[in-house]
């Protein structure tokens, strides 16, 4: 039996749409690593209330629903076997997400990617990318919005995740990302497709044979660089393939992900910054707002403890304008 990912895992909600699909994820993993769940709900109440009588009853009321929602969402995981804690708290909810990422020494944090905007409650769909920035362990946002448009939603929460998709530029980041995506593929037997995005050294017909020369050295360079990594995970007994595409970085990613039915992308925080970061900032901040299968963020990888490591912190550096993410 491999040595599961993640033996905590901190479900935020807020009782949206994409919440509860995220908690379908949240409850698969945890049955799939046996790992404990702790559900949190935060309330942000807004500056402007007075504590006059009205008011208070108006935030009691918001209190004893939360509540609720929260003691359904715990019946629902006992009943499927899963151990959880539930907790509700007050305030800033990127605050309150990481700490208790923190308190509750977290795993892996588990999101819906667009939420409620009712003060009330809770702000944690608008608050995902400042959570991803900020959080101490890998974050896994879920999208509401499923690929089988018209099919009605799969109440059951097992949700296979069969097809990784892993963008990949070389970078320190991006390498940590495609460890913890081995690891994550070889304990749910999933498959891995590692994705290098090669933008355009230009964007007009002013192209000399020399850039095109270069380019297509470039894409020799990677092809042999992502055929070593494929071997490494193969090696770990594994299916594995790869793709070079060429693009906007989050462009190519999100037409990759759509192609190969990718159920999950699995990508680092930061890489090499090439044009495209320039000009539209982060590429997984990018593909975090426009994807439609969850986004898996790695920034600071868990592992548990005696992890033997099987892809290099560094490989075949080598400068270049195109991003992996």
């Amino acid at each position: 039996m491999t040595t599961p990912l993640a033996t905590r895992i901190l479900f935020a909600t807020d009782f949206s749409d994409d919440a509860a699909r995220a908690q379908e994820y949240a409850m698969y993993l945890a049955t799939a690593w046996d790992a404990k769940v702790d559900v949190l709900h935060v309330i942000e109440a807004p500056h402007w209330l007075n504590a006059d009588a009205a008011t208070i009853a108006v935030v009691e009321q918001a209190r004893m629903t939360a509540m609720q929602r929260l003691e359904q969402v715990y019946d629902q995981m006992v009943r499927s076997g899963i151990s959880a804690t539930i907790r509700l708290a007050w305030g800033n909810p990127t605050e309150q997400v990481g700490l208790a990422a923190r308190n509750n020494a977290a795993d892996l944090v588990v999101m819906g990617l667009q939420g409620r905007t009712n003060l009330l409650y809770g702000l944690i769909g608008s608050t995902v990318e400042r959570v991803i920035r900020d959080g101490p362990c890998p974050i896994l946002a879920v999208s509401g919005i499923r690929d089988e448009v018209g099919k009605p939603r799969d109440a059951n929460p097992h949700v296979p995740l069969r097809n990784i998709l892993v963008p990949v530029d070389f970078s320190s980041p991006s390498l940590d990302a495609t460890e913890y995506a081995i690891q994550l593929a070889h304990g749910l037997e999933a498959k891995l497709t590692l994705m290098h995005v090669l933008e355009p050294l230009c964007y007009d017909l002013d192209c000399g044979l020399g850039m095109i020369e270069e380019e297509a050295g470039k894409r020799d360079h990677w092809t042999r660089q992502l055929t070593d990594l494929k071997d490494l995970v193969t090696s770990f007994g594994l299916s594995a393939d790869f793709v070079i595409s060429g693009g906007l970085p989050s462009d190519a990613i999100l037409a990759g992900a759509l192609r190969h039915r990718s159920d999950l992308i699995v990508m680092g925080t930061h890489g090499r910054r090439g044009v495209s970061q320039r000009r539209f900032g982060s590429v997984a901040e990018a593909v975090l707002r426009r994807a439609t299968s969850p986004v898996l963020t790695v920034k600071t990888p868990k592992f548990a403890p005696g992890h033997r490591r099987m892809v290099p912190h560094t490989m075949g550096a080598m400068e270049i304008t195109g991003a992996g993410q």
